[in-house]
């Protein structure tokens, strides 16, 4: 990891934020092994119904525990979620890195459709940093639906917004360059965004939006990078309900 990616990534050991039993939901700790080895923690919180399972990638600060509220509203959809620590986030080994976290996120998808659910039954939610690994998975497996909140178009394009006169380009090795692999996913997309995202400007979201494929969804939110989903919780709700309606139909 070069020394400018150590600002890409701010993993936290600790799950001071709580687990689900916190938040009145049962859940199971899973245990996985990714394709290069490395052992990963995910938490796994049940619905009573199959239809979908989402897995949820988070961005790049803290760890599962700090998703308590964000886990309460999608679950509260009727849907079961896994949440995923990347390595070097909370229980999961290793350290953080752009090869790793794809590897994470194709580990934990392996996992869920290994008798959880078929391909299609799969959403994956990419939130922020999250949203970029999301991509990619959706770009190389066969998934259900791609929900992207907040999420750059790459790493290198948010650094560049921020340092404009720093050679970025030269010190930061980490891309995330989800614009680049957003028009090889053929699953409905959903893209959820603040206009008044401080950190990843709502610009992005067009971006990517006007490179994906049809059906497509663009949704603008208010409030901050971390609180959208807060300051505009009815239009969040309501996006991800009829989302989850259109693309997954009870049996």
């Amino acid at each position: 990891m070069s020394f400018a990616d150590r600002f890409v990534y701010f993993p936290t050991r600790e799950h001071d934020g709580g687990t689900p039993a916190a938040v009145g939901l049962d859940y199971d700790d899973v245990y996985l092994r990714t394709s290069d080895g490395v052992k990963l923690h995910a938490w796994f919180v049940p619905a009573s119904s199959r239809r979908p399972v989402v897995l949820f990638l988070h961005g790049n600060a803290g760890n599962v525990s700090h998703r308590l509220d964000k886990l309460v509203v999608i679950h509260g959809l009727g849907v079961s979620v896994m949440l995923l620590d990347y390595r070097g986030y909370g229980w999961s080994d290793g350290e953080p890195s752009e090869d790793g976290t794809y590897r994470d996120a194709a580990a934990a998808y392996e996992w869920i459709i290994d008798g959880r659910s078929q391909p299609a039954g799969v959403l994956v939610y990419g939130e922020s940093l999250g949203g970029t690994i999301g991509t990619d998975l959706a770009a190389h497996r066969e998934v259900g639906g791609l929900v992207l909140e907040s999420t750059p178009s790459s790493i290198l394009a948010v650094a560049r917004h921020h340092y404009p006169v720093l050679p970025i380009g030269l010190l930061l090795t980490a891309r995330y360059d989800a614009l680049a692999r957003i028009g090889a996913v053929t699953a409905p997309l959903l893209i959820l965004h603040s206009i008044d995202d401080e950190i990843v400007p709502f610009a992005m979201a067009e971006e990517m939006f006007g490179a994906a494929r049809s059906p497509k969804r663009l949704v603008k939110l208010r409030g901050g990078h971390n609180d959208n989903f807060i300051v505009t919780a009815e239009a969040y709700r309501t996006a991800l309900a009829e989302f989850i309606t259109t693309n997954f139909p009870p049996a």
